[in-house]
């Protein structure tokens, strides 16, 4: 049935498969997951995700992954959105920045590897990446985690920072420099275990927005890793790295997207509620805000933006991967979808400033995804 569909109508049964979902799943713990910034412990959603198959998009089938396309990820990416940025931004994370970074890079005849892509598939593994530093951001090259060469592995030394998904991961892609004299040609990739003797996580980052998507810091104190668990050639990190940023940019840019949608959403909502908030938001003033939302979000912004995007999507999925294209995809989406969430703040009035109200949470996860896009 699926198969003989167009390829429009498998998008459009893929959306409204994710809309149930986030709907049923991922909604009912959005506030929690704002207002704890923890995810929920009596809800395994890493697991959940895991089961309806949306950690393996771009996996192949063989791992149990779906073996489909960055189109499909933005979908689902768009989709969780819409319920949680939060929760959108960990899967992102952990199915885009890690599980796709070991299926383009790792040795198919690892078996360590290959287990690790099982679990990070199936949501009994939490998956992280983490190349920046304190000192080494933006400017991810002049990092200073070093990794010495050693009978049988490498010793890790050094620390890292601002790393989603750092206190949960069970499994992670860690840049380190196995040469510190030959700059960004002196990088190598591993692939790090939770419970390797030597590594810990840091405390908890909490930040002004995204709450709920776990960031902290990594220590390495002489940890040990296997020479098999170095992801691609010794000294090639930088090109690991480069290979996915692109990849990671498209997905993440879907996330805005999720994020107007949820604000326009939210307005019939919140005028059936009261009556006299109704009168609010069919006033001229609101009227006009709405319009610029509308503009933005709705035609002809929609199939402005939108489109933008999703060719963008199509394209790498064709294999035409232009990283321009990728990085003004999500500049585009992340700063229309600052302004969409501030006008739908002063629609409603004080209401939007409070936490009852899902607007103030997406202005933080917007502004924060805004502010560190770059990242």
């Amino acid at each position: 049935m699926i198969g003989a569909l167009s390829a429009t109508g498998r998008m459009a049964m893929a959306r409204g498969t994710m809309k149930n979902f986030r709907k049923e799943h991922i909604a009912p713990q959005a506030s929690t997951v704002d207002r704890t910034n923890y995810f929920p412990e009596g809800v395994n959603l890493w697991k959940l995700m895991g089961d309806f198959n949306l950690h393996g998009i771009t996996a192949p089938v063989e791992y149990g992954g779906l073996g489909l396309g960055y189109l499909y990820h933005c979908i689902a990416m768009e989709e969780l959105s819409c319920a949680s940025g939060s929760v959108a931004l960990s899967y992102d994370v952990h199915s885009n920045v890690c599980i796709n970074q070991l299926v383009r890079n790792a040795s198919p005849c690892s078996e360590g590897e290959v287990l690790a892509k099982v679990n990070l598939i199936s949501g009994e593994h939490g998956g992280a990446l983490s190349m920046s530093e304190p000192n080494a951001g933006s400017v991810v090259v002049s990092m200073k985690c070093k990794a010495d060469r050693v009978d049988g592995g490498y010793i890790l030394k050094g620390n890292k920072m601002w790393c989603t998904n750092g206190p949960v991961a069970q499994t992670l892609v860690v840049y380190a420099k196995t040469d510190v004299t030959a700059g960004s040609k002196g990088i190598t990739a591993f692939i790090v275990e939770k419970g390797m003797p030597g590594f810990s996580t840091a405390q908890k980052l909490h930040k002004i927005g995204m709450q709920g998507s776990d960031t902290c810091g990594l220590i390495f104190e002489n940890c040990f890793v296997p020479e098999e668990n170095a992801l691609g050639q010794e000294g090639k990190g930088v090109y690991v790295l480069m290979s996915r940023l692109d990849l990671e940019r498209l997905v993440l840019a879907a996330g805005p997207l999720g994020l107007m949608q949820a604000c326009l959403d939210f307005f019939p909502i919140y005028g059936n509620e009261n009556s006299l908030d109704a009168q609010l938001v069919n006033s001229s003033l609101c009227r006009g805000k709405l319009r610029t939302c509308i503009l933005h979000c709705s035609l002809p912004g929609k199939k402005v933006l939108w489109s933008y995007v999703y060719s963008v999507a199509r394209d790498c999925d064709n294999g035409r991967v232009n990283p321009k294209d990728c990085a003004g995809a999500i500049l585009c989406a992340a700063e229309r979808a600052t302004q969409v969430a501030l006008q739908a703040i002063q629609c409603l009035g004080g209401n939007g400033f409070i936490n009852e109200y899902p607007t103030s949470e997406i202005s933080r996860l917007v502004i924060g995804r805004e502010l560190f896009k770059e990242q």
